[in-house]
């Protein structure tokens, strides 16, 4: 079992939340969790991207629109910025009174928020397909307009645009190393590769042995 992990995530009754499963947050969230496990089916192509202007199908901001500020895809959660909050209590202890904050509470990209087609800023179902040269676009199924990738959705936390990110070849790894295959995969098991590569030859006759 991996060792990132926390030991809440083995258990049957588990919180999910924005935070990662890896992070100290989901450990100290799921200290006393007493919440079914939600099983999530993955959506195999991904429409959604952070930059994207989608609009609200459920809850009280039923029909507004807003700029899709963060993905969770592992939960198929997006969080639109100024939409679906919620107060709550942060550093609330024995001592302190804490502090009210507004906090974007997440929304299924599955039937709460839908893509805008931004050249009429109506809602659109959405599908890839390719142009001529063979580079996937998303497309509005109600007007037939290609729906650009957001520039937002290109940022990371080491740029801002990929273009002007600048290489230190001294720490970072090269692309070719990256993408060069070094492990050749094969039907022995580890002890056959050992002794293969000892040149260690089994001429052992193993017993019979028998299921029932």
């Amino acid at each position: 079992m991996p060792n990132y992990l926390p030991r809440e995530v083995k258990r049957r009754r588990v919180r999910f939340t924005t935070n990662r499963p890896w992070s100290a947050e989901f450990e100290k969230q799921n200290q006393f969790s007493h919440r079914n496990r939600v099983y999530v089916q993955p959506i195999k192509n991904w429409l959604f991207f952070k930059g994207d202007r989608v609009e609200v199908l459920h809850g009280r901001d039923k029909g507004k629109q807003g700029l899709i500020t963060q993905v969770i895809q592992e939960r198929n959660w997006v969080i639109v910025g100024g939409l679906n909050w919620h107060f709550r209590y942060i550093g609330k202890g024995e001592d302190t009174r804490g502090m009210l904050v507004r906090s974007e509470a997440p929304l299924l990209v599955t039937n709460q928020v839908s893509l805008v087609d931004p050249s009429d800023d109506k809602l659109t179902k959405v599908e890839w397909r390719y142009t001529e040269e063979g580079e996937p676009v998303r497309v509005s199924l109600r007007t037939g307009r290609i729906i650009p990738l957001p520039f937002a959705a290109e940022e990371t936390h080491d740029y801002k645009d990929p273009t002007s990110y600048l290489e230190n070849e001294s720490k970072d790894t090269k692309a070719a190393d990256v993408e060069a295959i070094t492990f050749d995969p094969s039907l022995k098991t580890f002890e056959m590769e050992i002794m293969e590569v000892m040149d260690i030859k089994e001429d052992r006759v193993p017993k019979k042995s028998y299921f029932y």
